[in-house]
């Protein structure tokens, strides 16, 4: 896996899923507490919300029906995608047995998950859906944002959870895939995002080709990166996509090519882009592999200079590789 789009997951996740550190709420949108979807003694003067309540557990049962239409679907794109990665049956079972424990039980919500950690787009989309299951589900999501980077398997849980309860909203699916990303279940997350890409035209390219590489098909990732070309608009994810692209060259043996794929006019050790840092240590990182070591020290130099957060070991590397008297 690359280091480098598994960082660019997190931040998606961070900034577009919940906030968590605001792993990505709607301004003036109606919230209701998780109470009025659970029930309780109805008295006199709350028939009106026991009447509410009624109609948003109805909608729970249709949201899961839903739900297991899109997984029928869903395991069919596993079965179209999985190639040499493995038999038409074991991928369904695989789907299948992936998503089984989440009907079976719902993860625990942490206290301090709040659909207000969303953001305000987030909370939009979920306003199409009954005012109860939006809280529930939003506050599943807020919980795998807040547990993205400590404990991923665990906001996966919640991530699953949100999606059963809501298939077909594009941002769930989103979520849904970008935390499986970073929880390490490749195929899990290239499925969802290519679902979420259905419904809301959001590619996240860049990660869907590490999943491809990460499933041991460079290939595909390199189909994929092309097909983006003149999709990709934030330089960001197109930066990503390079980096990508460079490690499945790599991946197939093609050292020099990766190296020229990084190539381009803000490879320059004078400009200081938000992903900069990113850019210089991959190319460093790749005239190593490529024997050209002297070049790689000055680039995981130029790499270090540009990591004001020091996201990257450059500094350690460019040691590592300098000449110890």
């Amino acid at each position: 896996m690359d280091e480098t789009a598994n960082e660019q997951a997190a931040d998606a996740v961070v900034d577009g899923v919940d906030a968590v550190d605001v792993p990505a709420g709607v301004e003036g949108a109606e919230v209701v507490a998780v109470d009025s979807v659970t029930g309780g003694g109805v008295s006199a003067s709350e028939e009106d919300d026991r009447d509410d309540d009624l109609e948003d557990e109805d909608d729970l049962e249709d949201s899961d029906d839903e739900s297991d239409d899109d997984d029928e679907e869903d395991e069919e794109d596993e079965v179209e995608s999985s190639g040499d990665a493995g038999s038409s049956d074991a991928v369904v079972d695989d789907v299948a047995e992936r998503f089984e424990p989440v009907r079976g039980r719902t993860p625990e919500l942490p206290e301090e998950a709040d659909i207000s950690l969303l953001d305000p787009e987030v909370k939009q989309e979920l306003r199409g859906l009954p005012k109860g299951l939006a809280e529930i589900v939003g506050r599943h999501l807020a919980a795998a944002g807040l547990l993205i980077d400590a404990e991923p398997e665990l906001a996966l849980e919640h991530a699953r959870y949100a999606r059963t309860k809501a298939a077909r909203v594009g941002v769930v699916r989103e979520a849904a895939g970008l935390t499986a990303y970073f929880a390490g279940e490749w195929a899990e997350a290239l499925s969802e995002l290519r679902a979420a890409r259905r419904m809301t035209g959001n590619g996240h390219f860049a990660i869907m080709a590490d999943c491809e590489r990460a499933l041991g098909r460079p290939e595909r990732a390199l189909d994929l990166a092309k097909e983006s070309q003149g999709s990709v608009t934030d330089p960001d994810e197109a930066v990503e996509l390079r980096i990508v692209a460079a490690g499945a060259r790599r991946d197939m043996g093609q050292l020099d090519a990766a190296v020229v794929a990084l190539q381009g006019d803000d490879l320059d050790p004078k400009r200081k882009d938000p992903w900069s840092a990113r850019l210089f240590y991959a190319y460093a990182d790749n005239l190593a592999a490529a024997g050209r070591t002297e070049e790689a020290v000055t680039w995981f130099l130029n790499a270090a200079q540009a990591d004001d957060d020091n996201e990257t070991d450059a500094a350690e590397r460019a040691f590592d590789l300098s000449p110890q008297d």
